[in-house]
């Protein structure tokens, strides 16, 4: 069968033919930031045993059954979702409704999970709350500007880093977007705060550092900030006085956290919005056999959204 293999720690993988596999036929698999990072060897999992077919997610048939299915491809031995078929655990695997388009939820995927799971369970999004969204143009912040208007947020306000971003998170639904130029903190602030109709009242950050700092500046008393990554700063500049001052509360999150039942029911709901056409994000999808140079666009940022492999 077809391919994508990972022969060494920190390249992209080389596409290729290897033995047959029993099980889900691939339809739709995704590069993601945990793929691109558990194959650089410098994750917290370890380098990986090489060689060996990178993807955590993905979407495919069983037994003529539409499901999404997860796996721990880079994290423990044993390969992942970017090749014609797959072995997956029983528990891994969620049956999806008839109809669901296959790459744009594979597009969505644990990103989405995330992204709903960040606002509803650790972020406990109350209708008529007003949102910010830091990245607003990344997968998961797409998916949460979406996500938070279709739980009932009055207003939705992202953050951007790029010209292209913007354009993503306008796209969207965002009421209104903070371009994130400058690490001036106090700027920053100001920034927010024109966009806003009194504090926010949630804050869903993927990013941290200053941005992070500047939105927390802008919540109400007892306001709430998630955060769910660090790709603007490993550290962040919130000042003691904000936090006590308004009683506010920094939450983390990670989908590691979330139970089998959790994930699989988050990827159902997921699915149905899909199918409904409320959901979706921007990607691009390309041949499996395209793989390495698609690898190393995302690495570089500069797909055009979520690749998603095809097989």
């Amino acid at each position: 069968m077809r391919a994508a293999r990972i022969l060494k720690a920190g390249q992209p993988p080389a596409f290729g033919e290897v033995a047959d596999v029993e099980g889900i036929r691939v339809t739709a698999a995704p590069i993601t930031p945990l793929d691109l990072l558990c194959a650089s060897g410098t994750s917290y999992f370890g380098v990986p045993a090489l060689p060996y077919t990178p993807g955590v997610q993905g979407v495919g048939m069983m037994d003529a059954v539409p499901v999404w299915f997860a796996t721990s491809a880079g994290m423990k031995p044993g390969d992942g979702s970017m090749a014609s078929s797959v072995s997956v655990a029983k528990d891994d695997i969620v049956e999806l409704p008839e109809g669901v388009d296959a790459v744009t939820l594979a597009a969505l995927g644990l990103s989405a999970v995330a992204a709903l799971m960040a606002l509803t369970w650790r972020g406990e999004l109350i209708e008529g709350e007003q949102v910010i969204v830091l990245g607003g143009g990344g997968v998961v912040g797409q998916a949460a500007l979406q996500l938070a208007r279709l739980h009932g947020a009055r207003r939705v306000v992202a953050a951007v880093r790029s010209p292209a971003a913007r354009v993503r998170a306008e796209s969207a639904g965002a009421d209104a977007v903070v371009e994130l130029t400058t690490q001036d903190v106090g700027e920053l602030t100001s920034r927010f705060a024109a966009t806003l109709d009194g504090p926010a009242d949630l804050v869903l950050d993927p990013l941290f550092g200053a941005p992070a700092a500047a939105a927390a500046r802008v919540l109400k008393p007892g306001g709430r900030l998630v955060n769910l990554g660090s790709s603007a700063a490993e550290t962040c500049p919130i000042d003691s006085s904000t936090l006590r001052s308004r009683s506010l509360r920094l939450l983390g999150y990670t989908n590691t956290e979330l139970t089998i039942a959790q994930r699989a029911d988050a990827i159902t709901r997921i699915a149905g919005l899909c199918l409904e056409g409320k959901l979706s994000v921007t990607y691009e999808q390309v041949p499996l056999e395209q793989v390495g140079a698609a690898w190393a666009r995302q690495a570089e940022g500069a797909a055009d959204g979520r690749i998603v492999l095809t097989p």
